[in-house]
């Protein structure tokens, strides 16, 4: 049995701070898969919305894309970053990427790179991914016998991969990593500097002067790269604009590499407090796919996106009317009872891993979810390998944000296998 519902439920569930303890997050979310499971919240200083906690219930409304719209309501915002958003911009969608877009809008522009992250292009990004592993492993030798993982590692791994994909230069990663971790984690003090939706869009701002210099670049330099495919695309004949290639540059390096490194830290830090998996995985290699499932549904990165109803209709039994909002709680649908075995133990030999909806579900099912996996196993694989012993030594903590968030501090000491 759970615990009841508290009666300030609407306000937990979008306070940033709860996303900075993974207890308390957890501990909210099956009280209201208990409960009330498709739940109309009031939070203070927000919009109303149903807080959709089920994995049933959140693939039934993924799947249907006609009647629950991206547009215009992406994530939690405020009442006041609303305001402040439609005052600089006419619009409450400050970027209108991937996430915010629906079809025939989304299949046009998701088609103009899914080439680039099909199973074929990420097979030939496998020799340099493995460079990267090893160089990153050959870092943490380096450190000596500690180092805060997150900090340190986990947060370049993936950005150096993503820009290897952009063709951005090595030496501009400092700020795209400054700038990706404003955008996710601005309410965070320690990340994004605390001031929420101000820093997201000073972030976006930076981004746009970024690379509208690429795209330029691009044009005339021509090269094998995903910014060379945005500099020059086209849909229907036309141009794309540049309002909606700002913002297909900021999705692919920004949540490209954010979640993958939540991702990473968070699967560490359950094998040191699992031991007994830590073991598992080193005894039998092969375990590696579906412990990084694992790894994946254990951390969920992304904490939701919302949907806009276009009908009336019925979610988990309750009725939603047109134009309510919905807000897809995908950590929760990955602790859902009803779908995973003992979803509160962490199993690399877990069969029902592959359930998991943190890269979404239906057609905007993450774009980049097969690089992100190749980019995880890689590395845990050149790491379990050369490093031993692995374990705290100190606190973790974890970004204060409740859209994207993940640990941002994990000390750890280890030996290095002789």
């Amino acid at each position: 049995m759970t615990d009841a519902l508290p009666e300030d439920i609407d306000d937990i569930i979008v306070d940033p701070r709860t996303y900075g303890d993974e207890h308390s997050y957890h501990r909210a979310f099956a009280a209201l898969r208990q409960h009330d499971p498709v739940h109309w919240a009031e939070p203070r200083d927000y919009r109303p919305f149903w807080a959709v906690t089920r994995h049933a219930d959140i693939m039934a409304v993924e799947l249907n894309a006609k009647n629950f719209l991206n547009d215009p309501r992406q994530f939690l915002v405020t009442k006041t970053d609303e305001d402040m958003l439609l005052a600089q911009s006419g619009s409450s969608n400050f970027a209108r990427n991937l996430v915010a877009m629906d079809d025939p809008d989304h299949r046009a522009y998701r088609a103009l790179t899914s080439a680039w992250f099909g199973a074929k292009s990420v097979r030939a990004l496998e020799e340099e991914i493995t460079a990267l592993a090893r160089e990153t492993v050959d870092r943490m030798i380096e450190k000596g016998d500690s180092c805060d993982f997150a900090k340190e590692i986990a947060a370049w791994y993936p950005l150096r991969t993503i820009m290897i994909v952009l063709g951005v230069p090595r030496e501009d990663e400092p700020l795209m990593l400054a700038l990706s971790q404003k955008v996710f984690g601005g309410t965070d003090s320690d990340s994004g500097g605390g001031d929420g939706m101000a820093s997201m869009v000073e972030a976006f701002e930076a981004f746009n002067r970024y690379f509208n210099a690429i795209t330029l670049d691009r044009r005339t330099n021509p090269r094998n790269d995903v910014a060379t495919i945005l500099a020059n695309a086209t849909i229907d004949g036309q141009p794309i604009g540049e309002k909606e290639r700002n913002a297909y540059y900021l999705i692919v390096a920004a949540a490209g590499h954010d979640t993958t490194s939540s991702a990473i830290s968070g699967g560490l830090l359950a094998l040191i407090q699992n031991p007994d998996e830590m073991a598992r995985l080193r005894a039998n290699p092969d375990l590696i796919g579906n412990a990084v499932e694992e790894f994946i549904r254990w951390t969920t990165p992304v904490k939701h996106f919302f949907r806009t109803a276009l009908g009336d209709c019925e979610v988990g039994g309750k009725a939603i009317r047109a134009g309510d909002s919905l807000m897809m709680c995908y950590p929760s649908g990955n602790r859902d009872e009803a779908v995973f075995d003992t979803p509160f133990a962490f199993r690399v030999e877990r069969p029902d891993a592959r359930k998991h909806i943190a890269f979404g579900y239906g057609p905007h099912l993450c774009l980049g979810n097969m690089l992100a996996k190749l980019e995880i196993r890689i590395l845990f694989t050149e790491l379990l390998a050369r490093i031993d012993d692995i374990r705290l030594a100190g606190d973790p903590a974890w970004v204060e944000a409740n859209f994207v968030s993940g640990l941002k501090r994990l000390p750890i000491r280890y030996t290095v296998r002789t």
